[in-house]
């Protein structure tokens, strides 16, 4: 039996038998196959991981405010007793004369605003006996060239004893006669002995310190002096004496007691002499 040939023709335009249905189907899956290499869906994006933060982290780090600072906490400390001394309406008048005549002229009342401290010693023993003779309202007839320049006796703001303790005896605002020249910004500290008899004791050191740091930190205080060195500052616009004729040449409370409390507060950078 001779077989029957399929024409070449036939195969390539497809025919409609079993043969021609299996060549469809190869080039079906040919076509998809290639299709499916040479079309590729794009990957899909890799989604970046979400990393929950914390908000404590995150935050800028939260800084306290610094309590208030209370004035009284970093005042410098220092214990003051009060004792005032004795004061008149005839003590006033006299104040108010010797300011006129030496100071200012048109002076109507004995306030002051004081920029200088100045350091004495009293040439006695005792505070008290100080603050006793600060009573008197004129100065004695022997002190005769103090007398020839007024009538009202001399005082001072404050007196330090032996012991350390510090008495004030009248208001650092108020005019006292207590060095030549610089009494209308002056307030003055006497300190209970001298340089031989009764040297200055350390402790008197340490409180004139104490008390020249606080009143710095009361007044604008700029100068620090010895009345030793009061008449250097005849050529300064501080000094003021309308007598050109009236001045002093004292010695206390010496240079090695100033250089010792000057060393204690050196870092306020009060002027000297």
């Amino acid at each position: 039996m001779v077989g029957t040939r399929i024409p070449a023709r036939r195969l390539a335009l497809g025919s409609t038998g079993c043969y021609d249905d299996r060549v469809r189907t190869w080039l079906a899956i040919i076509v998809v196959a290639a299709c499916s290499s040479s079309e590729k869906e794009p990957a899909a994006p890799v989604a970046t991981p979400v990393v929950a933060r914390d908000a404590a982290i995150d935050a800028p780090p939260v800084v306290d405010a610094p309590p208030p600072v209370d004035p009284a906490a970093v005042a410098p400390k220092v214990t003051i007793v009060d004792a005032p001394m004795a004061w008149s309406a005839e003590r006033e008048k006299l104040t108010l004369d010797y300011r006129r005549q030496h100071s200012d002229e048109g002076a109507s009342d004995l306030a002051i605003e004081p920029t200088v401290i100045v350091l004495h010693y009293t040439g006695g023993s005792s505070a008290k006996a100080t603050r006793g003779y600060f009573d008197n309202p004129t100065i004695e007839a022997s002190r005769k060239e103090l007398a020839r320049g007024g009538k009202v006796n001399v005082s001072a703001h404050f007196v330090v004893d032996r012991d350390g303790t510090i008495y004030q005896l009248q208001p650092v605002t108020r005019f006292a006669r207590h060095c030549i020249g610089l009494n209308h910004i002056a307030i003055g500290i006497e300190n209970a002995g001298d340089e031989a008899k009764y040297p200055l004791t350390e402790a008197q050191v340490a409180a004139d310190a104490a008390l020249i740091r606080f009143l710095a930190s009361e007044r604008k205080i700029t100068h620090l002096l010895g009345h030793h060195e009061v008449m250097g500052m005849r050529d300064t616009s501080l000094y003021v004496e309308r007598d050109p004729k009236y001045k002093n040449d004292k010695g206390d409370p010496g240079k090695a007691f100033m250089a010792k409390v000057r060393a204690r507060v050196a870092d306020l950078e009060l002027a000297g002499p």
